[in-house]
């Protein structure tokens, strides 16, 4: 080696075996930079919906062995991690979709999401990549957040109406968007980016528009209370 002029030192030995480390890692979950921030993205927006479906359904894949999971996502592999996060999944489905009880769940869940999706999408690089890990820990929670606050505010909404329709199919909606965001950032990333731009602006123009909704609300709630407190309805004496 030395005589054919190649000279190979600890470091750089190191420094190779680190960088054919990240491009085995990279090669065996089939993912370019694009696809892991694809995906990502879609575990913190999803998060934001729902939460133990994303934490399920991520898992069963590796599970599966649909795809070789990167980063540190391989714990969702792990069978408790199935069994708890299918048993919440579970819960889940049913409270989301019961009028009143879906925005008290939304609020107790609220504290969870964000950081859960902001750990979901740093856990797809993992920690021997920690710049790229923060950045997607950054997104993923911003993303959480957002879609947090558009669900939380709709649903709120919603539940001005009696009737419980239109809480079952939006909660409905959301189950399968949280589902099709994966699948979509897993399949085609690219696409996946530009509708999740979209999602996330619409998301943004919901959620002003759904507050100023139920500030409207509220103020109308406290004229009408306040009047009537105001003045009494008057009788003979």
């Amino acid at each position: 080696m030395h005589g054919a002029g190649i000279h190979l030192d600890g470091s750089t030995i190191h420094d190779a075996a680190g960088a054919i480390s990240s491009h085995v890692g990279h090669a065996l979950s089939g993912m370019d930079i694009t696809s892991l921030l694809a995906l990502a993205a879609a575990l913190g927006w999803a998060s934001g919906l729902r939460l133990y479906a994303v934490v399920f359904i991520t898992g069963l894949i590796g599970w599966m062995d649909w795809i070789a999971l990167p980063g540190a996502l391989g714990i969702l592999e792990s069978p408790i991690v199935l069994f708890f996060s299918g048993i919440m999944l579970f819960a889940e489905f049913f409270a989301d979709k019961i009028p009143g009880f879906d925005s008290i769940w939304d609020l107790l869940q609220s504290v969870i999401r964000v950081p859960a999706g902001a750990a979901l999408a740093a856990s797809v690089f993992g920690a021997d990549n920690a710049q790229m890990a923060l950045v997607a820990a950054l997104m993923g929670g911003t993303l959480a957040a957002t879609s947090q606050a558009a669900k939380t505010t709709t649903r709120a909404a919603i539940n001005a109406s009696p009737e419980p329709f239109s809480n079952v199919g939006a909660s409905l909606a959301e189950d399968g968007l949280s589902i099709g965001a994966i699948w979509l950032a897993l399949t085609n990333p690219v696409v996946f980016v530009v509708v999740l731009a979209i999602a996330v602006v619409a998301m943004w123009i919901v959620t002003w528009l759904m507050f100023k909704f139920l500030r409207a609300t509220w103020r109308k709630l406290r004229r009408l209370f306040g009047t009537n407190a105001a003045h009494p309805a008057s009788g003979p004496p």
